[in-house]
C-alpha cells in the first residue's frame, strides 16, 4: 500500500478498480462509444492507447499523465458524466489541462446526483505504481491510497 498526495480538481471520494495509461489520453476517441452508441461499460475505443484500448472506464479509477486530443475534451467528459457512462475517477501524475480541468469541474457543479472525483499533479512514481486491476481510493482532501 502506498499513498499519494495530489491537487483535488473535483472534489468527492470513491474507492475502485485502477486501469493505467502510460500514454496521452485522447477523451474524444476513449470515449466515443459511450456517448455516441451507447457503450454502457464505455469501452476506450482508443486505438492509439495500447494501455487502455478495449478497457472497460465506466467505474474504473483512470490513472493516467495527461489527456491530449482536440478541443472537445471537457464536453466529452462532461457528457459521459451526464450520461452516467464516467470513470469513477480520474488521477493524473501530470498537472491537468484546462479542457480536461473545465469538464470535471462542470460536472460536479452542475451534476449534483454525478461524482467523479479528479485529482492531478500526483507525480511520475504514482503511475510507476500502480497496475491495472489494483485498487484505488480518492479521499477527499487529494489523498490517493494505492492497494
Amino acid at each position: 500500500m502506498k499513498e499519494f498526495k495530489g491537487r483535488v480538481v473535483a472534489p468527492g471520494t470513491v474507492t475502485a478498480e485502477a486501469v493505467v495509461s502510460h500514454g496521452g489520453f485522447n477523451t474524444l476517441a476513449s470515449l466515443q462509444g459511450a456517448l455516441q452508441f451507447g457503450d454502457k461499460k464505455a469501452t476506450c475505443g482508443d486505438q492509439n492507447n495500447p494501455d487502455l484500448h478495449g478497457r472497460e472506464l465506466a467505474g474504473k479509477a483512470v490513472c493516467l499523465p495527461q489527456t491530449i486530443g482536440s478541443t472537445t475534451g471537457g464536453l466529452v467528459l462532461y457528457c459521459a458524466c451526464a450520461m452516467n457512462r464516467q470513470p469513477a475517477c480520474m488521477l493524473f501524475s501530470q498537472p491537468i489541462d484546462s479542457l480536461a480541468a473545465a469538464g470535471s469541474i462542470l460536472a460536479s457543479v452542475w451534476l449534483p446526483d454525478v461524482q467523479m472525483p479528479v485529482v492531478d499533479s500526483l507525480g511520475e512514481e504514482f503511475l510507476d505504481y500502480v497496475k491495472e486491476g489494483m485498487t484505488v481510493t480518492v479521499k477527499e482532501d487529494g489523498v490517493v491510497v494505492v492497494e
